[in-house]
């Protein structure tokens, strides 16, 4: 008998599997922007991480909300620190150091996905943290620190029914604006070691806790188990970064094969390794493009790519094709 040295996951298929004509909203921790990019390299209509990264449940819910609300926000809503402007509400990725500019750059998001959630086929979220940080001064929850003072801050770890009605009101009214969407729950395999092992664990366990009890709740709401194959199938230190903390390349294309074969319809299937084949050619370097050798591997990927985006010409390929026929 063969020695069997990881343990095997059965992931059942989606009902209603991912399609390369969906609009795919993502949302929640950083591991949401790994999968985002790996969709939206291999040609899938995606929007990701409208807010920039969020880690807890109730930030989550907030932001859909917001979408769903039209909401956009007020310069007196940001708050000035370390020469930049910020919003309690949003990433780092959009502070300024003019407030203007940052307040545009939030708006313009706000108006993108309030769009993009009236047509979502698929809302993707990843939940990090069941850790909720709260201005001492206000009350206010926060989802960003943006690395001001620790004793700014309360910090209270939810409980499982918080988590499950915040998503849940949410949930009701998503399917309410867009009875066509379906949502997928995960959640992110980063260790949160700053909460320390033992409260990352309780905070995880909340977590998973509470996305069961929505699948349970809304059959229009799933389970993809990220956690679990990086945490208990790969289970080895040798899949994380020096930091010990986060997932690297080997563990989240592990994680983007089981993904693309459990979530994703025979076309998708079919299709998306044959995109990947042309965008990796198109990340080639050649030293010496001027060879002869050079131009047949540029006129064979644009017959290649020509042929793909004729038989399935939802593929948005166009800059592709007009790199290899340059």
């Amino acid at each position: 008998m063969d020695m069997q040295f990881t343990l095997t996951l059965d992931i059942p298929p989606l009902p209603k599997p991912i399609t390369y004509t969906d609009n795919i909203l993502l949302t929640g921790s950083c591991f949401t922007e790994h999968i985002a990019d790996r969709l939206y390299q291999n040609k899938f209509r995606v929007l990701s991480n409208p807010h920039g990264i969020l880690f807890n449940p109730l930030s989550v819910a907030d932001s859909l909300n917001g979408y769903m609300d039209g909401r956009q926000y007020r310069e007196e809503e940001l708050f000035s620190l370390n020469e930049l402007w910020n919003s309690w509400d949003h990433h780092t990725r959009f502070s300024n150091i003019d407030a203007a500019a940052a307040l545009a750059g939030i708006n313009a998001s706000q108006a993108d996905a309030s769009e993009f959630i009236k047509k979502a086929d698929w809302v993707i979220i990843t939940l990090g943290s069941a850790f909720q940080y709260y201005l001492k001064e206000t009350g206010t929850p926060v989802a960003n620190n943006h690395r001001a003072p620790a004793q700014w801050f309360e910090k209270k770890l939810l409980t499982t029914d918080d988590i499950i009605t915040a998503l849940s009101n949410t949930m009701s009214r998503l399917f309410d604006i867009n009875p066509f969407a379906q949502v997928m729950l995960t959640i992110s395999p980063v260790r949160h070691i700053r909460d320390g092992v033992v409260d990352n664990n309780r905070s995880k366990a909340r977590l998973i806790e509470a996305v069961h009890t929505l699948r349970e709740q809304f059959d229009k709401v799933h389970y993809f188990p990220a956690y679990e194959l990086v945490i208990d199938v790969l289970r080895d230190h040798r899949f994380y970064d020096i930091d010990l903390v986060h997932p690297n390349f080997p563990a989240t294309q592990f994680v983007w094969e089981h993904f693309v074969r459990s979530c994703m319809g025979p076309v998708a299937q079919e299709v998306q390794p044959q995109v990947q084949e042309i965008i990796t050619a198109r990340s080639h370097r050649s030293r010496f493009p001027e060879t002869s050798a050079h131009k047949k591997f540029k006129e064979n990927y644009a017959a290649k790519t020509k042929a793909l985006m004729n038989k399935y010409p939802f593929l948005g390929m166009e800059d592709e094709l007009t790199y290899f026929e340059r």
